[in-house]
Protein backbone atom coordinates (compact mmCIF):
# COMPACT_ATOMS: atom_id res chain seq x y z
CA UNK A 1 0.00 0.00 0.00
CA UNK A 2 1.23 3.34 -0.59
CA UNK A 3 3.04 5.41 1.96
CA UNK A 4 0.63 8.28 2.58
CA UNK A 5 -2.90 6.13 3.51
CA UNK A 6 -5.68 8.21 4.70
CA UNK A 7 -7.99 6.14 7.29
CA UNK A 8 -11.62 7.07 6.91
CA UNK A 9 -14.38 5.90 8.95
CA UNK A 10 -17.25 6.83 6.81
CA UNK A 11 -20.50 6.10 9.06
CA UNK A 12 -24.11 6.38 8.68
CA UNK A 13 -24.02 9.17 11.55
CA UNK A 14 -20.84 10.36 11.71
CA UNK A 15 -16.99 10.08 9.97
CA UNK A 16 -13.62 10.47 10.82
CA UNK A 17 -10.32 10.88 9.36
CA UNK A 18 -6.49 9.71 10.57
CA UNK A 19 -3.22 8.35 9.89
CA UNK A 20 0.00 7.49 10.93
CA UNK A 21 2.71 10.57 10.95
CA UNK A 22 6.06 9.09 11.56
CA UNK A 23 4.33 6.05 13.32
CA UNK A 24 2.02 8.32 15.41
CA UNK A 25 -1.77 7.91 15.56
CA UNK A 26 -3.04 11.36 14.45
CA UNK A 27 -6.55 11.95 13.91
CA UNK A 28 -7.44 14.71 11.72
CA UNK A 29 -10.00 17.51 12.79
CA UNK A 30 -12.42 16.91 9.22
CA UNK A 31 -14.57 19.25 10.86
CA UNK A 32 -13.55 22.66 12.48
CA UNK A 33 -12.38 22.03 15.86
CA UNK A 34 -13.58 18.30 16.33
CA UNK A 35 -12.09 15.04 15.17
CA UNK A 36 -15.61 13.65 13.75
CA UNK A 37 -18.08 15.17 11.34
CA UNK A 38 -22.03 14.50 10.73
CA UNK A 39 -22.10 12.50 7.47
CA UNK A 40 -24.87 15.09 6.17
CA UNK A 41 -24.98 17.60 3.74
CA UNK A 42 -27.10 20.27 2.78
CA UNK A 43 -28.07 21.83 -0.61
CA UNK A 44 -29.43 25.45 -0.79
CA UNK A 45 -32.22 25.96 -2.70
CA UNK A 46 -31.09 27.12 -6.54
CA UNK A 47 -27.39 26.74 -6.54
CA UNK A 48 -25.51 27.22 -3.81
CA UNK A 49 -22.99 25.79 -2.44
CA UNK A 50 -23.56 22.01 -0.54
CA UNK A 51 -22.05 22.41 2.80
CA UNK A 52 -21.39 19.34 4.99
CA UNK A 53 -21.19 18.03 8.82
CA UNK A 54 -22.25 21.11 11.51
CA UNK A 55 -23.00 23.58 8.89
CA UNK A 56 -25.79 21.44 7.15
CA UNK A 57 -27.39 20.89 10.03
CA UNK A 58 -27.17 24.68 11.12
CA UNK A 59 -28.72 25.73 7.65
CA UNK A 60 -31.24 23.35 7.76
CA UNK A 61 -31.99 24.55 12.29
CA UNK A 62 -31.94 28.03 10.82
CA UNK A 63 -34.61 27.70 8.27
CA UNK A 64 -32.37 27.89 4.65
CA UNK A 65 -34.62 26.87 1.82
CA UNK A 66 -33.01 23.54 0.39
CA UNK A 67 -32.49 19.89 1.21
CA UNK A 68 -30.77 18.22 3.90
CA UNK A 69 -29.68 14.60 3.57
CA UNK A 70 -28.08 12.61 6.07
CA UNK A 71 -27.67 8.32 6.44
CA UNK A 72 -26.09 8.77 3.16
CA UNK A 73 -24.36 5.17 4.03
CA UNK A 74 -27.72 3.61 3.77
CA UNK A 75 -27.89 3.62 0.34
CA UNK A 76 -24.78 1.81 -0.56
CA UNK A 77 -25.96 -1.20 -2.91
CA UNK A 78 -29.54 -0.34 -3.48
CA UNK A 79 -31.18 1.41 -6.76
CA UNK A 80 -31.74 4.82 -5.01
CA UNK A 81 -28.08 5.78 -4.66
CA UNK A 82 -28.02 5.70 -8.76
CA UNK A 83 -31.58 7.38 -9.35
CA UNK A 84 -30.49 10.97 -11.17
CA UNK A 85 -32.61 13.77 -9.08
CA UNK A 86 -32.97 17.47 -8.93
CA UNK A 87 -30.94 18.59 -5.76
CA UNK A 88 -28.77 21.94 -5.68
CA UNK A 89 -30.15 23.44 -8.56
CA UNK A 90 -29.07 20.13 -10.97
CA UNK A 91 -29.88 16.59 -11.94
CA UNK A 92 -27.32 14.50 -9.51
CA UNK A 93 -27.18 11.11 -8.27
CA UNK A 94 -26.99 10.38 -4.40
CA UNK A 95 -23.60 8.53 -5.32
CA UNK A 96 -22.68 12.17 -6.77
CA UNK A 97 -23.18 13.66 -3.41
CA UNK A 98 -21.13 10.50 -1.31
CA UNK A 99 -18.07 11.73 -3.93
CA UNK A 100 -19.05 14.72 -2.87
CA UNK A 101 -18.63 14.07 0.35
CA UNK A 102 -15.83 12.66 0.43
CA UNK A 103 -13.89 15.09 -1.65
CA UNK A 104 -14.13 17.50 1.42
CA UNK A 105 -13.34 14.87 3.07
CA UNK A 106 -9.62 14.07 1.48
CA UNK A 107 -9.16 18.18 0.89
CA UNK A 108 -9.54 19.01 4.73
CA UNK A 109 -7.55 15.90 5.55
CA UNK A 110 -4.80 16.79 3.43
CA UNK A 111 -5.27 20.52 4.82
CA UNK A 112 -5.07 19.17 8.29
CA UNK A 113 -2.11 16.92 7.59
CA UNK A 114 -0.08 19.01 5.32
CA UNK A 115 0.56 16.00 2.86
CA UNK A 116 -1.35 14.35 -0.22
CA UNK A 117 -3.27 10.89 0.74
CA UNK A 118 -3.52 9.19 -2.77
CA UNK A 119 -4.48 5.65 -0.72
CA UNK A 120 -7.19 5.26 1.63
CA UNK A 121 -8.00 2.25 4.21
CA UNK A 122 -11.96 2.89 4.86
CA UNK A 123 -13.91 0.85 7.14
CA UNK A 124 -16.83 -1.07 6.16
CA UNK A 125 -19.74 -3.28 8.07
CA UNK A 126 -19.06 -6.68 7.87
CA UNK A 127 -22.52 -6.66 6.44
CA UNK A 128 -23.80 -3.36 4.40
CA UNK A 129 -27.13 -5.67 4.02
CA UNK A 130 -27.93 -8.65 6.48
CA UNK A 131 -28.46 -11.94 4.32
CA UNK A 132 -27.96 -10.49 1.08
CA UNK A 133 -24.14 -11.29 -0.46
CA UNK A 134 -24.81 -9.66 -4.00
CA UNK A 135 -25.82 -6.86 -2.35
CA UNK A 136 -23.62 -6.82 0.01
CA UNK A 137 -21.07 -6.78 -2.43
CA UNK A 138 -22.67 -4.22 -4.66
CA UNK A 139 -23.02 -1.84 -1.81
CA UNK A 140 -18.88 -2.29 -1.48
CA UNK A 141 -18.31 -1.53 -4.97
CA UNK A 142 -20.60 1.66 -4.78
CA UNK A 143 -18.40 2.81 -2.04
CA UNK A 144 -14.92 1.91 -3.73
CA UNK A 145 -16.10 4.07 -7.04
CA UNK A 146 -17.20 6.96 -4.98
CA UNK A 147 -14.10 7.20 -3.28
CA UNK A 148 -12.14 7.03 -6.96
CA UNK A 149 -14.17 9.55 -8.35
CA UNK A 150 -12.96 11.18 -5.16
CA UNK A 151 -9.09 11.24 -5.73
CA UNK A 152 -7.97 8.64 -4.42
CA UNK A 153 -6.16 5.92 -6.57
CA UNK A 154 -6.04 3.14 -3.85
CA UNK A 155 -8.68 1.64 -1.94
CA UNK A 156 -8.53 -0.94 0.48
CA UNK A 157 -11.65 -2.10 3.08
CA UNK A 158 -11.23 -3.01 6.89
CA UNK A 159 -14.33 -4.14 8.45
CA UNK A 160 -15.37 -1.81 11.70
CA UNK A 161 -14.98 -4.09 14.89
CA UNK A 162 -11.79 -5.37 13.48
CA UNK A 163 -10.39 -1.80 13.16
CA UNK A 164 -12.21 -1.51 16.75
CA UNK A 165 -10.34 -4.14 17.97
CA UNK A 166 -6.62 -3.21 16.74
CA UNK A 167 -7.56 0.11 18.81
CA UNK A 168 -8.36 -2.52 21.81
CA UNK A 169 -5.00 -3.71 22.01
CA UNK A 170 -2.82 -3.12 25.42
CA UNK A 171 -6.24 -2.57 27.24
CA UNK A 172 -6.66 -6.90 28.52
CA UNK A 173 -4.40 -9.56 29.85
CA UNK A 174 -2.12 -11.65 27.57
CA UNK A 175 -4.18 -14.19 25.69
CA UNK A 176 -7.73 -12.94 26.80
CA UNK A 177 -10.34 -12.96 24.24
CA UNK A 178 -12.82 -10.17 24.04
CA UNK A 179 -16.03 -9.25 21.90
CA UNK A 180 -16.12 -6.31 20.34
CA UNK A 181 -19.85 -4.78 20.47
CA UNK A 182 -19.81 -1.79 17.43
CA UNK A 183 -23.33 -0.19 17.49
CA UNK A 184 -23.22 2.49 14.64
CA UNK A 185 -25.66 4.49 13.32
CA UNK A 186 -26.85 1.67 10.46
CA UNK A 187 -25.27 -1.27 11.43
CA UNK A 188 -24.53 -3.57 14.10
CA UNK A 189 -20.92 -5.31 13.83
CA UNK A 190 -18.95 -8.01 16.65
CA UNK A 191 -15.95 -9.32 16.49
CA UNK A 192 -14.32 -11.92 18.74
CA UNK A 193 -10.63 -11.18 18.85
CA UNK A 194 -7.33 -12.42 21.08
CA UNK A 195 -4.71 -10.79 21.87
CA UNK A 196 -1.47 -11.29 23.11
CA UNK A 197 1.82 -10.06 23.16
CA UNK A 198 0.77 -6.85 21.35
CA UNK A 199 -0.77 -9.08 18.47
CA UNK A 200 -4.89 -9.79 17.59
CA UNK A 201 -5.85 -12.63 15.79
CA UNK A 202 -9.93 -12.13 14.79
CA UNK A 203 -11.69 -15.60 15.51
CA UNK A 204 -15.13 -14.12 14.02
CA UNK A 205 -16.94 -11.36 12.35
CA UNK A 206 -20.39 -10.81 12.26
CA UNK A 207 -22.82 -8.07 11.71
CA UNK A 208 -26.98 -7.16 11.11
CA UNK A 209 -28.42 -4.35 9.47
CA UNK A 210 -29.63 -2.65 12.52
CA UNK A 211 -28.33 0.59 14.19
CA UNK A 212 -29.15 3.70 16.08
CA UNK A 213 -31.76 5.43 13.11
CA UNK A 214 -33.46 2.11 13.33
CA UNK A 215 -33.58 2.86 16.70
CA UNK A 216 -34.78 6.07 16.04
CA UNK A 217 -37.52 5.41 13.74
CA UNK A 218 -38.93 2.71 16.21
CA UNK A 219 -39.07 5.51 18.91
CA UNK A 220 -40.86 8.16 15.98
CA UNK A 221 -43.37 5.19 15.00
CA UNK A 222 -44.31 4.42 18.90
CA UNK A 223 -44.10 7.67 20.19
CA UNK A 224 -44.12 10.51 17.45
CA UNK A 225 -46.23 9.65 14.64
CA UNK A 226 -49.10 8.62 16.76
CA UNK A 227 -49.81 12.67 17.34
CA UNK A 228 -49.89 12.66 13.70
CA UNK A 229 -52.35 10.24 12.78
CA UNK A 230 -50.47 7.07 12.52
CA UNK A 231 -53.01 4.15 14.38
CA UNK A 232 -56.62 6.25 13.46
CA UNK A 233 -59.31 5.86 11.32
CA UNK A 234 -60.47 7.09 8.07
CA UNK A 235 -64.38 7.33 6.85
CA UNK A 236 -65.08 5.88 3.61
CA UNK A 237 -65.53 8.11 0.62
CA UNK A 238 -68.62 5.83 -0.60
CA UNK A 239 -70.45 3.42 1.95
CA UNK A 240 -69.82 2.80 5.75
CA UNK A 241 -67.95 1.69 7.43
CA UNK A 242 -64.24 2.60 8.33
CA UNK A 243 -60.59 2.28 7.13
CA UNK A 244 -57.06 2.18 8.59
CA UNK A 245 -54.83 4.95 8.31
CA UNK A 246 -51.74 3.99 5.89
CA UNK A 247 -48.79 3.14 7.62
CA UNK A 248 -46.03 3.56 4.81
CA UNK A 249 -45.65 7.71 4.77
CA UNK A 250 -44.94 7.18 8.38
CA UNK A 251 -42.29 5.14 7.74
CA UNK A 252 -41.30 7.00 5.52
CA UNK A 253 -41.39 10.40 7.45
CA UNK A 254 -38.95 8.51 10.48
CA UNK A 255 -36.52 6.82 8.10
CA UNK A 256 -33.98 9.26 7.95
CA UNK A 257 -32.52 8.60 4.57
CA UNK A 258 -36.41 8.84 3.27
CA UNK A 259 -37.19 12.13 4.61
CA UNK A 260 -35.91 14.15 1.36
CA UNK A 261 -38.10 12.22 -0.55
CA UNK A 262 -41.26 12.84 0.96
CA UNK A 263 -42.12 16.14 0.01
CA UNK A 264 -43.97 14.89 -3.77
CA UNK A 265 -47.08 16.15 -4.84
CA UNK A 266 -48.48 12.81 -4.91
CA UNK A 267 -47.64 12.79 -1.09
CA UNK A 268 -49.51 16.08 -0.79
CA UNK A 269 -52.53 15.00 -2.55
CA UNK A 270 -52.66 11.97 -0.42
CA UNK A 271 -52.29 13.61 3.43
CA UNK A 272 -54.71 16.36 2.37
CA UNK A 273 -57.36 13.91 1.50
CA UNK A 274 -56.61 11.69 4.74
CA UNK A 275 -57.47 14.65 6.79
CA UNK A 276 -60.74 15.17 5.05
CA UNK A 277 -61.28 11.50 5.97
CA UNK A 278 -59.63 11.66 9.08
CA UNK A 279 -61.92 10.23 12.51
CA UNK A 280 -59.54 13.20 14.17
CA UNK A 281 -59.10 15.74 11.28
CA UNK A 282 -57.36 17.57 13.85
CA UNK A 283 -54.41 15.65 15.03
CA UNK A 284 -54.16 14.57 10.95
CA UNK A 285 -53.74 18.49 9.99
CA UNK A 286 -50.68 18.16 12.08
CA UNK A 287 -49.47 15.72 9.52
CA UNK A 288 -50.14 17.72 6.84
CA UNK A 289 -48.45 20.59 8.42
CA UNK A 290 -45.25 18.33 8.80
CA UNK A 291 -45.15 17.75 5.08
CA UNK A 292 -46.35 21.10 3.80
CA UNK A 293 -43.50 22.88 6.25
CA UNK A 294 -41.03 20.12 5.08
CA UNK A 295 -40.48 19.67 9.22
CA UNK A 296 -39.40 16.07 8.87
CA UNK A 297 -35.99 16.37 9.66
CA UNK A 298 -36.50 18.33 12.38
CA UNK A 299 -38.95 15.86 14.05
CA UNK A 300 -35.70 13.16 13.33
CA UNK A 301 -33.99 15.66 15.70
CA UNK A 302 -36.73 15.90 17.87
CA UNK A 303 -37.20 12.00 18.35
CA UNK A 304 -33.71 11.30 18.68
CA UNK A 305 -33.17 14.16 21.28
CA UNK A 306 -36.06 12.90 23.27
CA UNK A 307 -34.47 8.95 22.62
CA UNK A 308 -31.10 10.42 24.18
CA UNK A 309 -32.56 11.85 27.23
CA UNK A 310 -34.81 8.88 27.88
CA UNK A 311 -31.92 6.82 27.77
CA UNK A 312 -30.41 9.04 30.61
CA UNK A 313 -33.70 8.36 32.29
CA UNK A 314 -35.13 11.77 31.72
CA UNK A 315 -39.09 11.85 31.20
CA UNK A 316 -39.12 15.34 29.12
CA UNK A 317 -40.51 13.96 26.11
CA UNK A 318 -39.89 14.51 22.25
CA UNK A 319 -40.40 18.19 21.35
CA UNK A 320 -42.94 18.68 18.91
CA UNK A 321 -43.66 22.24 19.47
CA UNK A 322 -42.39 23.50 16.02
CA UNK A 323 -45.54 21.61 14.39
CA UNK A 324 -47.90 22.58 17.11
CA UNK A 325 -47.30 24.85 20.37
CA UNK A 326 -46.88 22.36 23.35
CA UNK A 327 -46.57 19.67 21.51
CA UNK A 328 -44.86 16.79 23.76
CA UNK A 329 -44.95 13.03 22.77
CA UNK A 330 -44.31 11.65 26.30
CA UNK A 331 -41.41 9.05 26.51
CA UNK A 332 -39.95 7.17 29.47
CA UNK A 333 -36.72 4.81 30.11
CA UNK A 334 -39.77 2.16 30.13
CA UNK A 335 -41.83 2.60 27.18
CA UNK A 336 -38.13 3.38 25.25
CA UNK A 337 -37.19 -0.09 26.19
CA UNK A 338 -40.30 -1.08 25.01
CA UNK A 339 -39.91 0.32 21.86
CA UNK A 340 -37.00 -1.42 20.93
CA UNK A 341 -37.94 -5.21 22.62
CA UNK A 342 -37.30 -6.19 18.73
CA UNK A 343 -33.80 -4.48 18.03
CA UNK A 344 -32.84 -5.99 21.76
CA UNK A 345 -33.49 -9.38 20.65
CA UNK A 346 -31.81 -9.23 17.09
CA UNK A 347 -28.74 -8.09 18.86
CA UNK A 348 -29.42 -10.53 21.37
CA UNK A 349 -28.95 -13.46 18.80
CA UNK A 350 -26.62 -11.61 16.74
CA UNK A 351 -23.97 -11.31 19.75
CA UNK A 352 -24.64 -15.00 20.38
CA UNK A 353 -24.13 -15.94 16.61
CA UNK A 354 -20.95 -14.39 16.25
CA UNK A 355 -19.57 -16.49 19.53
CA UNK A 356 -20.85 -19.70 17.70
CA UNK A 357 -19.00 -18.48 14.59
CA UNK A 358 -16.17 -18.13 16.80
CA UNK A 359 -16.07 -21.29 18.56
CA UNK A 360 -16.02 -19.95 22.06
CA UNK A 361 -18.35 -19.98 24.98
CA UNK A 362 -19.60 -16.90 26.75
CA UNK A 363 -18.16 -17.68 29.76
CA UNK A 364 -14.82 -17.56 27.63
CA UNK A 365 -14.72 -13.97 27.17
CA UNK A 366 -12.99 -12.09 29.26
CA UNK A 367 -14.06 -8.26 27.93
CA UNK A 368 -16.86 -6.93 26.12
CA UNK A 369 -15.11 -3.48 24.40
CA UNK A 370 -18.59 -1.29 23.61
CA UNK A 371 -17.94 0.61 20.56
CA UNK A 372 -19.89 3.69 18.63
CA UNK A 373 -22.47 6.35 18.95
CA UNK A 374 -25.51 4.11 19.52
CA UNK A 375 -23.03 1.42 22.04
CA UNK A 376 -24.71 4.23 24.52
CA UNK A 377 -28.14 2.70 24.70
CA UNK A 378 -28.31 1.16 28.13
CA UNK A 379 -30.15 -1.84 26.15
CA UNK A 380 -26.96 -2.45 24.51
CA UNK A 381 -24.77 -2.79 27.90
CA UNK A 382 -27.24 -5.16 29.61
CA UNK A 383 -27.71 -7.52 26.95
CA UNK A 384 -23.74 -7.62 27.15
CA UNK A 385 -23.87 -8.28 30.40
CA UNK A 386 -26.50 -11.09 30.45
CA UNK A 387 -24.85 -12.68 27.57
CA UNK A 388 -21.65 -12.41 29.27
CA UNK A 389 -21.86 -11.94 32.78
CA UNK A 390 -18.26 -13.02 33.83
CA UNK A 391 -16.50 -10.60 31.06
CA UNK A 392 -15.16 -7.03 31.80
CA UNK A 393 -16.98 -4.25 30.21
CA UNK A 394 -15.19 -1.56 28.73
CA UNK A 395 -16.01 0.91 26.39
CA UNK A 396 -14.06 2.84 23.87
CA UNK A 397 -13.81 6.00 22.09
CA UNK A 398 -17.19 5.96 21.24
CA UNK A 399 -16.60 7.74 17.48
CA UNK A 400 -12.94 7.11 17.08
CA UNK A 401 -12.30 3.97 17.94
CA UNK A 402 -12.92 2.22 14.56
CA UNK A 403 -10.43 5.18 12.83
CA UNK A 404 -8.26 4.63 15.48
CA UNK A 405 -8.12 1.12 14.29
CA UNK A 406 -7.88 1.92 10.91
CA UNK A 407 -5.05 3.99 11.21
CA UNK A 408 -3.06 1.64 13.07
CA UNK A 409 -3.91 -0.92 10.43
CA UNK A 410 -2.17 1.19 7.73
CA UNK A 411 1.24 -0.02 8.98
CA UNK A 412 0.52 -3.75 9.09
CA UNK A 413 -0.75 -3.46 5.27
CA UNK A 414 2.64 -1.65 4.04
Amino acid sequence: MPAATLAVDFGTSNSAAAFLDAGQLRRLPIEPGNETLPTAVFFPAGSGAMRIGTAAGEALIAGDEGRYMRALKSVLGTDLLHEPRLIGGKRQTLADIVTAFLVVVKERAEAAAGCPFTAVLSGRPVHFHSADPARDARAEADLRSCYLAAGFTHVDFLFEPEAAARASLGQGAAGELGLIVDIGGGTSDFSVFQSDAGQMRILASHGIRLGGTDFDQAVSMSHAMPLLGRGGQLTRTFGDGLLPVPNAIYGDLSTWAQIPFVYTQDTRRAVKDMVRHAVEPKVMARLETVIDEQLGHELAFAVEAGKIAANGGSDSGIKMGFIEPRLTAPISAASLDASLSDARKRLRVAMQETLVEAGVQADQIGAVVLVGGSSLMQLVADEARALCPGAALRRSEAFTAVVDGLALATAEAR
